[in-house]
């Protein structure tokens, strides 16, 4: 039996005992999905510090669309959404399968949204695997996406979010991946190494104190935040993967912050585990 096929008769596993942690990743630069730095290392220690997931789930800042959808391949394309890099970035291929049974379960489950299944115009992109590579390197998990509706605002994002927890009870690893502090006009390549602008630091430590008091309501509604929220946020599809990752919090779990670090001036890296 080939490998395909055997990745094509694994069922979803619908009882796992064991509530997954959630993730919201700073994802960066594409080049972190090669590179052995300080934030693909973090990646890959999670993975080894948490069960090893059903499947993955990806909310990723780069699957912008009108209405929201859900890869639903048997194993989905690697895609490399951007330009400028090293063939060696465009040369990695992820071959993780997908899962259509996960994809029909959510689509189930999520009452107050219409999820439509996506059987071929989507896959994984550098959102996706530029992560999920270093955390499961032998590509042996499903790994799915899910579409950031942008005609939603933070609110219904994560609204959606609370229906998608009962999966964390099925093993699904949900991980969002964008960048609380994302406006790359205003790169500073001699800080690409480290550091931020004052806005941007002040920003990030707004997000973090918000996300660890548990006051969701003021980051629902960033635009409300001054003129340095929008600065962090001109555009916001890389903040809105956050909404989905503060909305599967249950009351009792504990939150924990990693990889907080700025760089190039005006981007931030920082990410939250929940659970």
């Amino acid at each position: 039996m080939s490998l395909r096929s055997q990745f094509q008769q694994i069922p979803l596993n619908p009882v796992t005992g064991t509530v997954m942690p959630a993730l919201f990743i700073g994802h960066g630069s594409p080049m972190n999905g090669i590179e052995d730095n300080e934030f693909s290392r973090q990646w890959a220690a999670i993975a080894r510090d948490i069960p090893l997931p059903s499947a993955v789930l990806v909310v990723s800042a780069h699957w912008f669309t009108k209405g929201t959808f859900i890869t639903a391949m048997d194993f989905p394309e690697t895609i490399h959404d951007f330009g400028g890099f090293p063939q060696e970035l465009f040369d990695v291929v992820y071959p993780a399968p997908g899962s259509p049974a996960l994809a029909a379960e959510t689509v189930r489950i999520v009452q107050d949204t219409i999820i439509t299944p996506d059987h071929h115009d989507w896959g994984l992109d550098h959102g996706a695997w530029t992560v999920v590579r270093h955390m499961y390197p032998d590509a042996n998990i499903p790994v799915l996406q899910l579409s950031i509706d942008y005609t939603k605002d933070g609110r219904a994002h994560y609204e959606l979010a609370r229906e998608l927890y009962q999966l964390r009870k099925q093993g699904v690893l949900i991980l969002g991946s964008g960048n609380m502090v994302h406006n790359l006009r205003m790169i500073s390549w001699e800080m690409i190494n480290g550091g931020g602008y004052d806005w941007a630091l002040q920003m990030n430590d707004t997000f973090k104190r918000l996300i660890l008091d548990g006051d969701y309501q003021p980051l629902m509604r960033y635009q409300n935040l001054g003129k340095e929220a929008m600065l962090a946020i001109p555009t916001p599809e890389h903040y809105l993967p956050l909404m989905y990752t503060l909305g599967l919090k249950q009351d009792h779990e504990q939150v924990s912050i990693f990889n907080d670090k700025a760089i190039g001036g005006s981007l931030t890296m920082t990410s939250v585990k929940i659970g």
